[in-house]
């Protein structure tokens, strides 16, 4: 904003504004160290997008060893390394306990409160540190700098706040409703801080179906492999009537950002020579479609998928045997990135020091979704929250 000299002024000892995971691990790390610290919040309530995740059951983190746990991060993802051997997957689990939750391994390696919600948690952490004397104030919002001050509009009007630290953990661009808006993009452009544009992650895929698929919109295709240039992910999407949603097709989003194709192995368990030979029997007086479905034993929702991106079906066997291992599915991309459940792009690592701390403001420090990373869901996300969230705040509590 524009300096202005006459806006009321605070003197604070630390400042965290953003009152997700990361803003929370960051106060959390800082009131540990003895300091004095005030949490701006521009909603009325704190962590609106945590809670949201911990509706379909709150996955903290994956009980995988440290290198497979990296190897889900993309992009700039080397500057994570020491933040999440800090803080990382059993760092996570031993947390959460310490709050009061009970764990349970999934078979896939995640981890999820028994509870399956992130409100017990949520509730027990600020319990937590509102007792070490944390001064929360919702409904103030971050506005940008003012000269050398952070400039916030709280219930009463503009005000500037001189704090000897500040953490940023402002979100990334996506669920705006719930607080993560990307409007802090304007701010740090407009102090020459260079920016990766936003793109959506963990999104949707868009696929425009004909009236025939109507029938099998809320369909699951299980058990499937999903491919999109070099990225390959093993699980279950569900039919929208928008295209494809779920955790099969969220790895692939860097790919099919840039383009590329998707394509699908329907029946991964059996290889491209075994499924020939059974195509190859005799059908009899069958449709090609009755023998389709008798021999492989897919969903009619999957049926359905191939009849209406493959038609005409080859009748040679091991054509159709290819198909059905590499179907082509077009697409229009991912959804719109307010729909993401996160986002790529953001802050660059080459703007912050290895503090996390912008070299442009002194002082000043970015976590969480702010920063230039990208993971799949699976726990990598609020992992990856937690750990730039404690690393700043630690480092800003020797400031």
């Amino acid at each position: 904003m524009t300096e202005n000299t006459a806006l009321p002024v605070q003197t604070l000892d630390a400042f965290v504004i953003g009152g997700g995971p990361a803003g929370l691990m960051a106060a959390q790390a800082l009131l540990d160290a003895g300091r004095a610290v005030v949490l701006a919040e521009a909603k009325p309530t704190v962590g609106r997008k945590f809670l949201m995740a911990g509706k379909s059951g709150l996955n903290l983190t994956k009980d995988e060893p440290f290198e497979a746990f990296m190897a889900a991060y993309l992009g700039d993802a080397a500057h994570l390394r020491p933040m999440i051997a800090q803080f990382g997957p059993q760092q996570v689990k031993d947390w959460a306990e310490s709050l009061g939750q009970t764990l349970f391994t999934g078979s896939s390696g995640r981890v999820f409160p028994t509870v399956m919600k992130a409100s017990p948690l949520l509730r027990q952490w600020m319990a937590q540190l509102q007792a070490q004397g944390l001064d929360l104030r919702v409904g103030h919002r971050w506005i940008g700098w003012n000269g050398d001050s952070t400039c916030l509009d709280g219930p009463d009007g503009p005000y500037l706040a001189n704090a000897k630290v500040t953490i940023l953990a402002l979100g990334g661009g996506s669920w705006a409703r719930l607080g993560s808006d990307g409007a802090w993009r304007t701010y740090f452009e407009g102090e020459g801080i260079r920016l990766v544009p936003f793109a959506p992650s963990n999104a949707g895929l868009q696929i425009t179906w004909s009236q025939h698929m109507t029938a099998h919109f809320g369909a699951p295709l299980k058990n499937t492999v999903f491919k999109a240039g070099d990225l390959t992910s093993r699980g279950e999407a569900v039919i929208s009537s928008r295209g494809f949603e779920g955790g099969g097709i969220y790895p692939l989003g860097p790919a099919l950002r840039d383009g590329a194709s998707l394509k699908l192995d329907l029946l991964p368990d059996q290889t491209g020579q075994a499924l020939t030979a059974k195509l190859a029997k005799p059908r009899g007086k069958q449709s090609l479609s009755n023998h389709l479905r008798k021999v492989t034993r897919l969903s009619p929702a999957t049926l359905a998928l191939i009849n209406e991106v493959a038609r005409p079906l080859p009748n040679d066997p091991a054509a159709l045997a290819h198909l059905l291992k590499n179907l082509t599915v077009p697409h229009n991309g991912l959804r719109p990135l307010d729909e993401a459940i996160s986002t790529a792009g953001g802050v660059p690592f080459d703007e912050l020091t290895p503090d996390l701390m912008l070299k442009k403001r002194p002082g000043t420090y970015c976590v969480g979704e702010m920063l230039d990373w990208d993971a799949p869901t699976g726990g990598y996300l609020l992992t990856a929250c937690l750990a730039t969230g404690l690393w700043a705040g630690q480092r800003a509590a020797k400031a």
